[in-house]
């Protein structure tokens, strides 16, 4: 019974997802955008490349999204040694020339040739 239940359920549920993107799009953008209406096929169509282009959803997992693999990480640096930090730090200088206080960014260099914006 489940198996003949689930997959109906299923298929009402994406009709009724597809009726529901036809009637709002063709309620409101011919309106404001002068386009032409959809069927329910190029809404169903719609709703899945929307889907397959911004994502399924299932939220951020444990971390919460990246303010909590950010507090994450803050955790996991605070826990590790002068010497792990410091390698850590040197890695994220290697890799990137802005990372780090505004001290330590890079100098210019002397020897551009400053006649070439003349």
């Amino acid at each position: 019974m489940r198996f003949v239940l689930i997959p109906i359920i299923a298929a009402a549920f994406l009709f009724a997802v597809g009726f529901l993107v036809m009637h709002l799009w063709n309620y409101t953008l011919p309106v404001i955008f002068g386009v032409g209406t959809i069927t329910l096929w190029q809404a169903m169509a719609l709703f899945f490349l929307c889907k397959i282009l911004f994502g399924f959803g299932g939220g951020g997992g444990k971390g919460g999204g990246p303010w909590g693999r950010r507090k994450a990480m803050r955790q996991k640096f605070d826990r590790m040694s002068d010497d792990e930090k410091e390698r850590v730090r040197a890695y994220m200088r290697s890799r990137s020339h802005c990372w780090g206080d505004v001290d330590e960014a890079p100098e210019k260099k002397d020897n551009v040739d400053d006649t070439s914006n003349k």
